[in-house]
């Protein structure tokens, strides 16, 4: 570990174009010791050629890892493993950093030894919009909170370019899961489940740019399949963190998080996923509280299941839910 640097983690497959804005935004940081190690998660077209060109115009920063198709998490993974921070920065191929955040959040860390991530207002740059609109803060980054936990329970209330890990903290929360969606979620929430304590600053530290692309990291969460199943996965994991840090089924973040199983039930329902469906509804009522959980709704949708199945019960639930 060299004490000080940074190490900037770009996960990228089939975004040259947006890897160099992603890139420069790194190297036009107005704190100097940084590393970038660039991950291509088996790209098809020119982004392998695209990270070769940054890498050889500034060999002294910037480090190439190729891996066949993975997903983010196995990459972040890879990259992690071959950096050398003493602070970690994961940053998406579509993303850019603003030009202070290294600089104030290294020196939040510093000034803070009991906290072991700093983050700070991300806003939104929608390209939906001729020019593009900008919006923020986006989500919860604009508040103070000083733990992750209950608030992510229901949400991950930032993105991944806002946070700055300690090394020491990533080494605790251990290898990012081979999830295809939510995948930073679920890292997140093995962080909360340490207890870890945040230090906020209120400047902007990141742009999250959206549609630019049809191809996002976090679309088709309700519509592919695959996606669809790695969610039930972290959802299941995310309960568990959840309850291993005392949060209650009386806590409203869990009442909300029964809620959000019930409707990602009915979800995977609508794509035939079979499995995945008796598991949310599973988990939605070991959520609930103990008056809801025997409640009217879980006891006729059990008699839905029982009479049709899984998969006629939640799309008969969906189409009744829609006419209400």
């Amino acid at each position: 570990m060299k004490v000080n640097t940074v190490s900037v983690i770009i996960p990228v497959y089939n975004r040259g174009s947006f890897l160099r804005d992603a890139v420069m935004s790194v190297l036009l940081q107005t704190y100097d010791n940084i590393e970038i190690v660039i991950i291509d998660d088996g790209s098809t077209d020119d982004t392998y050629r695209v990270a070769q060109e940054l890498a050889n115009k500034w060999p002294l920063t910037i480090n190439i890892f190729r891996q066949r198709n993975l997903g983010p998490g196995p990459a972040r993974q890879l990259g992690t493993q071959n950096s050398y921070g003493e602070f970690i920065q994961y940053l998406d191929s579509d993303d850019l950093l603003l030009p202070i955040k290294f600089e104030q959040q290294v020196t939040s860390l510093k000034n803070n030894p009991k906290c072991s991530i700093s983050y700070g207002i991300s806003y939104q740059a929608d390209y939906s919009f001729d020019p593009f609109v900008i919006s923020g803060p986006i989500r919860s980054t604009g508040e103070e909170i000083s733990f992750l936990f209950p608030k992510l329970l229901n949400e991950r209330w930032w993105t991944t370019s806002c946070p700055l890990y300690r090394r020491s903290l990533v080494q605790q929360i251990g290898s990012w899961r081979n999830l295809i969606n939510e995948e930073d979620w679920e890292f997140d929430a093995r962080a909360a489940k340490l207890g870890t304590s945040l230090v906020w600053i209120n400047i902007g530290v990141s742009i999250r740019r959206i549609n630019m692309s049809e191809d996002h990291l976090s679309s088709g969460g309700c519509t592919d399949k695959r996606k669809l199943a790695h969610r039930t996965v972290a959802k299941k994991l995310l309960f568990s963190y959840a309850i291993t840090s005392g949060i209650k089924a009386s806590d409203n973040e869990m009442q909300t998080f029964a809620k959000e199983c019930f409707l990602l039930s009915r979800q995977c329902a609508l794509l035939g996923l079979e499995k995945e469906s008796s598991i949310m509804f599973k988990l939605s009522r070991d959520a609930a509280t103990p008056f809801k959980k025997y409640g009217l709704s879980y006891s006729l949708y059990r008699i839905l299941v029982f009479l049709f199945g899984w998969i006629k019960a939640g799309r008969f639930a969906t189409k009744l839910r829609n006419m209400l």
